[in-house]
């Protein structure tokens, strides 16, 4: 006669199991009949409690109504940049996001007029298997006060400066261009009149500029979540060392990436001391250093994302990114 111990390898179940046997007659051995039965109650039971155990995921965000969220905390990052976390209704509510899309932000200003600006939070639904952040996500923006060019200044910005915990903010979404399906698969939508296409990449470099590191970091922890070989290379520009953003997160990223993902910084400013990294606009040279090459006639599976203020992206990205062979069907702009 096979012993119940044959069948079932875990304690839980094996005292499941026990609890179910005494209430059977006493007496032994135990029939073949009796001990499936066992093991059929058993299974029945566990499938229950595993599928109501299952947290429900509760999308918080509408694509076309504002809804009101909570400001949880706010924490200075650098002279002029702060990160804002936001608190959902519930631990089970995430933000519904697709990976490389962006939320709207709107208030009214003094006049009553609606001001509205996107952004792409820096965590968001990967936060629901967090114990710490389930049911949070965050931006990093950079405040962009008066100056003779732009003499309002960033209005969402400064607005945001103003905040303090337990005020609300209105938002909506998800919105954007591009969606990353996983696996160096993703697909860009330019506007409604063009049809979805749907690209793939073995390699993905990146170029950003300031707060334009955000949906990179995005997909960079998207790529690095799952199991594949996409390789990644992040090219980040800034004026000072100081003004590099998450830079401790982006490191800690590439040393736990196994050697999937690389960055390298450039600032306008050399800053004092040692400096590794580059000084200088972006260049050709810098960009063909540290980002996936573009072997000419070739059909190899490279892609460069860029995100960054529009003249670097017009005058210092596209056309270096020409010049090394790079065309429209391998190049995409947040």
């Amino acid at each position: 006669m096979l012993a119940i111990d044959d069948f079932i390898n875990t304690d839980v179940i094996r005292r499941m199991a026990d609890s179910l046997l005494m209430l059977l007659p006493s007496r032994a051995p135990i029939s073949t009949t009796e001990w499936i039965l066992t093991l059929v109650i058993i299974f029945i039971a566990s499938a229950v409690i595993f599928t109501f155990s299952k947290r429900p995921r509760l999308v918080a965000m509408h694509k076309i109504n504002f809804t009101s969220i909570p400001l949880l905390q706010k924490e200075k990052l650098s002279h002029d940049t702060n990160k804002y976390t936001f608190g959902l209704s519930t631990r089970n509510h995430v933000l519904g996001l697709p990976v490389g899309q962006h939320i709207s932000l709107m208030f009214k200003d003094g006049e009553g007029k609606e001001v509205i600006r996107s952004y792409t939070p820096v965590n968001g639904d990967e936060n629901y298997n967090d114990e710490q952040k389930a049911g949070t996500f965050s931006f990093v923006i950079k405040t962009y006060r008066p100056n003779e060019r732009f003499p309002e200044g960033g209005k969402m910005s400064q607005y945001l400066d103003t905040l303090s915990p337990g005020d609300r903010v209105l938002m909506r979404g998800p919105k954007g261009h591009l969606a990353y399906l996983g696996h160096g698969t993703f697909t860009i939508k330019k506007n409604v009149r063009t049809p979805l296409e749907t690209r793939s990449a073995s390699k993905i470099g990146m170029i950003a500029g300031g707060t334009g590191i955000t949906p990179m970091l995005q997909v960079i922890k998207a790529v690095l979540s799952e199991k594949s070989s996409v390789q990644l290379s992040l090219l980040y520009a800034n004026q000072t060392e100081e003004d590099i953003l998450c830079r401790s997160e982006i490191e800690a990223l590439a040393k736990e990436s196994g050697g999937r993902f690389k960055f390298h910084y450039t600032v306008d400013k050399k800053p004092k001391g040692n400096w590794a990294y580059s000084v200088g606009f972006i260049s050709e040279e810098m960009i063909a250093e540290n980002l996936f090459a573009k072997e000419p006639g070739s059909n190899n599976d490279v892609q460069t994302f860029m995100c960054g203020p529009p003249p670097m992206i017009k005058f210092a990205c596209l056309p270096n990114l020409e010049k090394l062979g790079f065309g429209e069907k391998d190049l995409f702009t947040f």
